[in-house]
């Protein structure tokens, strides 16, 4: 007989009401103690997380709401003209600012749409920017939000900051321009910060919403015009007011610049150019100092107001200028490159004086055209005219002063008559690299962005760039500055001024010295010559007189200055699409330099639409004209 308990292993009774109660109170205290488990299981885990692994991150923010480096920004140098006339200032102005770091968790959207109604900023863009800085590496610095508040906004969002944590009333220093307009191109404008700027600069003491140069001088000296910045330890209270000072590294302020610009004569060239532009969608004007290189004038037709950069960029005015078909945003002196035409036969007849291609007495003679035959298809003749049929036969001093075309395809490419060569000219490879000696092709290394090189064609480039073989007539083009060479206006004033200074070609600058926050003078020690172009001095004379010639009797007479004999080369080069009739549009160019004897300054002016004679050559001697018998007069110089 086996063991029993006398119970059966299963029950058929039916469950009584105090049994299911008693069960589902268990239940529920079950499952009530996992939960509980499992959210301090979940706080522990948060817990270890916030002490092992970021501990030291949420200890210094801690830290960081009670003591604080404040940036102390430095104040940005001035620009002065070389007269000590003053271009810009900084002018201080209320902005609002959040520092991310203060602003409650919670309350972004309440702040920020306080702060719209304050400052009239959406309130969407405003909490992008409290939560973009929040998870920054740096949300304890002032982000401005609004910039150029009235001094109404200003105090009426100053009332309203205690109820407003993380919110700031501070004051900006804007740069404002006097000469806005008139000296865009040079000064140009400073700018926030970007992104990409940022990363790059954030170690050398840039801020999130800092400002640095964007264009002009601005820009290439914006190392030595933005100072060093200080620092200030401050303790500050649960909404980041800053409560007192601990200590303070002062900021360095930067240095300031004197430019060699004459204000005085960049704003009478800017009136000759406009006036004398006609049709021209941009134009452009040079005045260097043919011994230091120093720019005294540089005028762009259009240009721009600077101060639209100036705080909050007017988006309206911005894209008016980037859609401008004249591109007033462009320095035409520097950043666009053109053919040359005739201007760039004082580079081809400086080259075959020193080769021995040409000489003083060298005579050629003009009808007006030269026939060359086909170098593939023998009987077939390609005809090259010259610009006047009358010019007969010249030595080089004519040849150079009527500004003859065949002449300077002869002393180019040479000339071949019934199968024998009559005339030895330089080839395309000797021009080029005399094209290069003098600067083309490569950056002048102007003090100022954007700069083209311009270009010097060869038979390898042309190879490489248009897949064709290099012929005659691209030489004889290139030889009267035409086909595929380009140069900048800068570049070319550079030409005229190696010839009338012995042969070297400047590094041009804009920029005279330096000053100290105290007005002390600091010289700018820096190479003022890329090159001597070792010139025999006799062939300087041939060309410079050849060139007086042009002025004083020559296809050059317009720039005739009284008091003053000036030496120059007009070009007008053809650009653009061919017109039905056969024609195309024209730039008009000059080049020269003043006075003939003992030169002082080389000039360059540029129309996009015109000719040598009839356009550029007359604002280039109102110019000359201006300097020489007013502006050196008026400030105690003497006549030539």
């Amino acid at each position: 007989m086996g063991y029993t308990t006398g119970r059966r292993p299963w029950s058929s009774d039916p469950p009584t009401p105090a049994g299911d109660e008693a069960r589902a109170v268990r239940n529920k205290i079950f499952y009530f103690g996992l939960l509980v488990v499992v959210v301090f299981g979940v706080l522990s885990l948060q817990l270890a997380r916030m002490q092992l692994v970021n501990g030291e991150k949420y200890r210094l923010r801690a830290e960081t709401n009670r003591l604080r480096q404040v940036p102390v920004m430095p104040a940005r140098g001035l620009i002065y003209d070389r007269d000590g006339v003053p271009l810009v200032e900084n002018r201080p102005a209320f902005a609002a600012a959040v520092v991310a770091a203060d602003v409650p968790d919670g309350q972004e959207v309440d702040i920020s749409l306080a702060l719209q109604d304050l400052i009239g900023r959406p309130a969407s863009e405003i909490e992008a920017i409290i939560r973009e800085r929040k998870d920054s590496n740096d949300p304890f610095t002032p982000q401005v939000v609004k910039e150029n508040l009235s001094n109404e906004a200003a105090f009426r969002l100053r009332e309203q900051l205690a109820a407003l944590p993380g919110v700031r009333v501070v004051v900006k220093p804007v740069r404002v321009y006097h000469e806005s307009v008139l000296m865009s191109h040079i000064l140009g404008f400073v700018g926030p910060i970007d992104a990409e700027e940022y990363e790059r600069l954030k170690d050398s003491g840039y801020q999130y919403d800092d400002r640095l140069g964007k264009a002009g001088v601005e820009y290439t000296y914006e190392s030595l015009l933005r100072g060093v910045a200080g620092a200030r330890a401050v303790e500050t209270d649960a909404s980041g007011r800053e409560l007192r000072v601990l200590g303070e590294t002062p900021a360095v302020p930067g240095m300031s610049v004197v430019l060699s610009i004459d204000v005085d004569l960049q704003r009478r060239v800017e009136e000759l150019v406009k006036a004398g532009m006609g049709k021209s969608l941009n134009a452009a004007a040079v005045v260097i100092d043919v011994h230091t290189g120093e720019i005294l004038a540089m005028v762009s037709i259009p240009n721009y107001d600077s101060n639209i950069f100036s705080g909050e960029v007017d988006q309206a005015a911005l894209e008016k200028l980037s859609s401008d078909p004249a591109k007033p945003m462009l320095n035409h002196a520097i950043s666009e490159m053109y053919p040359p035409g005739s201007t760039f036969k004082q580079i081809t007849g400086t080259a075959a004086l020193q080769e021995g291609v040409a000489n003083a007495g060298t005579m050629i003679n003009s009808p007006g055209y030269l026939d060359v035959e086909d170098e593939y298809v023998p009987g077939k003749f390609h005809r090259f005219k010259d610009w006047r049929s009358d010019l007969g036969t010249m030595n080089f001093y004519r040849g150079l002063a009527m500004s003859s075309d065949v002449y300077f395809y002869y002393l180019a490419g040479g000339y071949v008559r019934d199968g024998k060569r009559v005339f030895e000219g330089l080839g395309p490879s000797r021009l080029a690299d005399w094209a290069r000696r003098f600067g083309l092709g490569e950056a002048t290394g102007v003090d100022l962005p954007g700069e083209s090189e311009g270009l010097v064609p060869d038979p390898a480039w042309k190879e490489q760039s248009v897949g064709e073989p290099w012929l005659l007539g691209d030489t004889y083009n290139f030889g009267i500055g035409q086909g595929y060479v380009a140069a900048t206006p800068l570049q070319m004033v550079l030409v005229s001024a190696a010839i009338a200074n012995g042969g070297d070609v400047l590094i041009p600058t804009v920029v005279k010295e330096l000053r100290t926050a105290e007005g002390q003078s600091v010289p700018l020690k820096r190479q003022t010559v890329k090159r001597n172009l070792n010139l025999d001095p006799r062939n300087l004379a041939i060309m410079r007189e050849a060139m007086r010639q042009a002025v004083a009797d020559g296809s050059a007479f317009t720039a005739q200055v009284r008091n003053v004999t000036v030496a120059g080369k007009t070009g007008t080069a053809e650009f653009g699409e061919r017109r039905p009739d056969g024609t195309y549009k024209e730039h008009g160019w000059f080049t020269g330099f003043a006075p003939f004897n003992n030169p002082e300054v080389a000039v360059a002016v540029f129309m996009e639409q015109g000719n040598g004679a009839g356009t550029a050559a007359p604002v280039a001697a109102r110019i000359l004209d201006y300097y020489f018998n007013q502006l050196k007069v008026a400030k105690g110089g003497t006549l030539p």
